[in-house]
């Protein structure tokens, strides 16, 4: 949420963000409304100030027809009082579903661009595999080698789900501790956070917890919803509280399950489990002081790449463009990385992202930290250590061998106890 000072001194400025990132945000109602509440705050204050001077008058020394006019007096403020406060939560409800609706800032080096085809390129790491075979996707080598079932999860649960078995599921516990051992030597508390968040923290967040175009599940008469991300469990973990300008930052990192609609998703390259409706996710989130903010950003987006570096796998840094930001991000990369079944001839698939939400999140959460004796909101940033399904897609796909099987990166053979994913283990 952005700040309503900020707003009504540079109208012009919030407009044309909210263009770059094509989006669509009244900023004259939302001004009109921030107006009325002001003036209607005015009015309770000057109500407010008589009802406290009727109060003295009483204490005095009154005839009794005197003081009868006092009482009807202060009978008249409280109902008026009372009445304006009504009115005012009504305009609060009205103007901050609007104003929530209105987009952080978006760094001034962040490409200008509608979607993900307008992404800045800024490196790379590796070139694409090459093979002297023909290679298959992570679909058929999870079935051949029987890691993969998405035709029972379908009739179990439904589309878009699946199981994972016998060597993936030790692939996945391996991919998370190895992801956790790096974040810990990195500083980084370690966390398994709830799947289950209220309501109001996952808007704060940033997610729109209802509606048909909602990513998020909610669970109907609870007022909560299943996590998207273990950013909102972790970004709503300091909710409305006061921090120590020494505890700053604060790192933390999160394992859970991570569930979503993927409401509209479709297409080749949303097949097998690059687009799934759950999976497992260690993420990244940090409570930063404002002054460190992009420098923290940049240690998130190199612990990104140290984790799939580490895993041998190809992969390209991309600088996020403004209409594929989404609101709460000042700056977004994503890490890409070779997947050799994606398409006809391989192509590249988002496995990591990393934001630097600046305060966008911490007015909504009410995050602070006093400095110098004064208030100010904390700077909340996140990122991706591994999201499971994906990282498995890019290990099948790139580290497949010409007699069906799949060779472990050498990284994770600590954890899985195997080098080579057989079928026949």
């Amino acid at each position: 949420m952005v700040d309503l000072k900020y707003l009504k001194e540079h109208p012009e400025e919030v407009r044309e963000n909210i263009r770059t990132r094509y989006m669509n945000v009244d900023i004259d109602d939302i001004l009109s409304l921030y107006e009325d509440r002001n003036a209607l705050l005015r009015k309770i204050e000057e109500s407010r100030q008589r009802r406290n001077e009727n109060a003295k008058r009483m204490k005095a020394k009154l005839e009794a027809e005197e003081r009868s006019a006092l009482i009807e007096e202060g009978k008249q403020l409280k109902e008026h009082i009372a009445s304006l406060e009504e009115e005012m939560k009504s305009i609060d409800v009205r103007l901050w579903d609007e104003a929530k609706r209105i987009p952080n800032a978006a760094h001034p080096e962040a490409p200008v661009g509608k979607e993900d085809k307008d992404n800045l390129e800024i490196r790379r790491e590796g070139s694409p595999t090459q093979f002297d075979f023909t290679p298959r996707d992570h679909i058929q080598i999870g079935e051949s080698l029987d890691l993969l079932d998405f035709e029972t999860a379908a009739k179990v649960t439904g589309p878009k789900f699946y199981y994972l078995k016998n060597q993936a599921v030790l692939l996945e516990m391996a991919l998370v501790r190895y992801a956790l051992d790096t974040l810990r030597a990195r500083g980084f508390t370690l966390t398994i956070t709830p799947d289950i968040a209220k309501e109001e923290v996952v808007e704060g967040i940033g997610f729109n917890p209802r509606g048909a175009e909602s990513n998020i599940y909610n669970l109907e008469g609870t007022g909560t919803c299943l996590v998207g991300t273990a950013e909102i469990t972790l970004g709503g973990y300091h909710s409305n509280s006061i921090l120590k300008k020494e505890q700053l930052p604060i790192k933390m990192a999160g394992v859970s399950h991570c569930f979503r609609r993927e409401a509209g998703a479709a297409g080749q390259y949303s097949k097998g489990l690059y687009r799934v409706h759950q999976f497992t996710k260690v993420e990244m989130f940090v409570y930063a002081h404002p002054d460190s903010s992009e420098e923290l950003h940049k240690e998130l987006l190199a612990i990104e790449e140290e984790i799939f570096r580490g895993l041998d796998i190809p992969y390209r840094v991309v600088d996020t463009c403004t209409g594929d930001l989404g609101a709460p991000a000042y700056r977004k990369y994503d890490l890409e990385a070779w997947m050799p079944g994606r398409g006809e001839k391989g192509d590249w698939g988002e496995v990591t992202s990393t934001s630097n939400c600046t305060d966008y999140q911490a007015r909504r959460l009410g995050v602070r930290f006093k400095e110098e004796g004064k208030s100010r909101f904390v700077h909340m940033l996140n990122g991706t250590a591994i999201a499971v399904s994906r990282a498995i897609i890019a290990i099948l796909e790139n580290k497949q061998q010409a007699d069906g099987s799949v060779a472990i990166p050498k990284n994770l053979v600590p954890y899985t106890g195997f080098d080579t994913i057989s079928g026949d283990y």
